[in-house]
């Protein structure tokens, strides 16, 4: 099966208002559960956030931690199935703000019990730093669900769109 046809596009619909007042947008795909089909999601992710965000250095951010929550999503949560999907939704705001859902269709997981990977008795495994990951680069990330759903979010960058303007 070729990777386009494993990234379905569900809607794409321009909403009216959210609890901050800011107009979006808001796109929801789904992914089958193969680590093959990951990137080229992320890239076609990412050029959907860039259409409402200024390039800041902080897309980086966003990228890396999409990408670490959508491995651990396919590879722990659904097991590699690629029977089951990864289900992502993305909400750009006009101000630049984005949030990111990611929901497998697995049993979750506790997220208190995951070791800290900067101890020193966890340094040198080489697996373990996803969740750290997200959570350094994201100004927000809580997990739902059981830890089956991850929500994200990169608050505005609307500030730093001001200053460069001549």
């Amino acid at each position: 099966m070729e990777i386009a046809a494993m990234v379905q596009t569900r809607s794409l619909s321009p909403l009216p208002r959210n609890a901050h007042s800011v107009p979006f947008v808001e796109l929801r795909q789904s992914l089958a559960s193969q680590v093959s089909a990951i990137s080229l999601f992320v890239d076609q992710l990412m050029r959907f956030i860039l259409k409402f965000r200024n390039a800041d250095g902080s897309e980086t951010d966003i990228e890396m931690a999409l990408h670490e929550a959508l491995v651990n999503a396919v590879m722990h949560g659904n097991g590699e199935n690629s029977c089951k999907r990864v289900y992502v939704t993305c909400r750009c705001y006009v101000d630049g703000e984005v949030s990111i859902t990611v929901r497998d269709e697995g049993h979750g997981f506790n997220s208190e019990t995951i070791p800290d990977p900067t101890s020193p008795e966890n340094r040198m495994f080489t697996h373990g730093r996803g969740i750290y990951l997200m959570k350094t680069l994201m100004d927000e990330v809580s997990f739902e669900e059981g830890g089956a759903v991850v929500m994200m979010r990169k608050k505005s960058n609307a500030s730093s769109a001001e200053q460069r303007k001549p």
